[in-house]
């Protein structure tokens, strides 16, 4: 994610960064410009009677309207499933510690409290790459043991969850956690099934597919029958209202994409890795060594 100061506005107008949807989208401004200068051609060259097409201007401002509430959707929904995102890895940020600092109080050893310093600031950085490609093992704090034991598991986040709850019982059965405190760390525990979950709907529901189709063929059809209104009024230039109107609704489109799934490494996803650096730090913070 870019961090960035929103005040310096010009500095961002004229700045390109490789998230700019203009670096992305020039290939097809071209070709864009290229057939809508094609269509205004055979039209000013071989459509004699351009009357009927004047009226063409009020049928565009309709359907353009109607474009917008689409739009308006579109990124309000994707902007939704980033804003959630966003909420739920606070909640972990914030479950982790409250663990932590529960934990903290128990008479336990230090063998204990490595084991549970470990784990649960395993358990963001198995959650952060389990919603990538895959969790990559070497960044996780794992004995040998647990590295084979882990390597077993589909769900790597889970195996986890399974290793501190026994931990936990274990401290149960020796008498250092009463029944009470049990259920009070139970609490925390399961928030974080529940956040993963939540994470996991995020991603595997995307937008449905005949809902992105139809966006995007709306889109590609208003702007290349542009001309078809604008030539009377701007001639060849109309190719140019073509590639703007274009750039403008496909960005929007490129940007829902891109922040509807928010668990990625693209410049406009969550400071995953960021954030999973801070949990591993408090934790460690607070379970040091007695």
């Amino acid at each position: 994610m870019i961090k960035y100061n929103p005040k310096t506005w010009f500095k961002h107008i004229v700045s390109l960064k490789h998230s700019d949807t203009f670096t992305k989208l020039w290939k097809e401004l071209i070709a864009i410009g290229l057939l809508t200068l094609g269509i205004a051609y055979l039209e000013v060259t071989y459509v004699e009677n351009t009357e009927p097409l004047n009226s063409l201007m009020q049928v565009y401002s309709l359907v353009g309207f109607a474009l917008s509430l689409l739009l308006v959707f579109r990124t309000n929904t994707a902007y939704d499933r980033w804003w959630e995102g966003r909420k739920k890895w606070g909640e972990l940020v914030n479950n982790s510690r409250n663990l932590s600092l529960k934990i903290s109080t128990l008479a336990m050893d230090n063998d204990d409290r490595a084991y549970f310093r470990r784990m649960i600031s395993n358990f963001a950085f198995a959650m952060k790459e389990h919603l990538r490609e895959g969790v990559a093992l070497d960044q996780l704090d794992l004995t040998a043991k647990e590295l084979q034991e882990i390597e077993s598991f589909d769900h790597k986040p889970n195996y986890i969850l399974k290793g501190l709850y026994t931990r936990l019982e274990a401290l149960k059965q020796t008498g250092a956690l009463s029944e009470q405190n049990y259920i009070v760390v139970d609490t925390n525990m399961k928030s974080f099934s529940d956040i993963i979950g939540a994470c996991e709907r995020i991603k595997n529901t995307p937008i449905p597919y005949s809902y992105s189709v139809f966006f995007k063929k709306f889109i590609f059809l208003y702007v290349t029958t542009l001309p078809l209104a604008f030539v009377n009024s701007f001639g060849y230039y109309s190719s140019i209202v073509s590639i703007f109107v274009f750039y403008i609704l496909v960005s929007m489109e490129i940007l829902a994409e891109e922040i509807e799934d928010p668990f990625g490494t693209d410049d406009n996803d969550l400071p995953t890795d960021g954030l999973s650096e801070k949990i591993k730090s408090n934790i460690h913070e607070i379970l040091a060594d007695d």
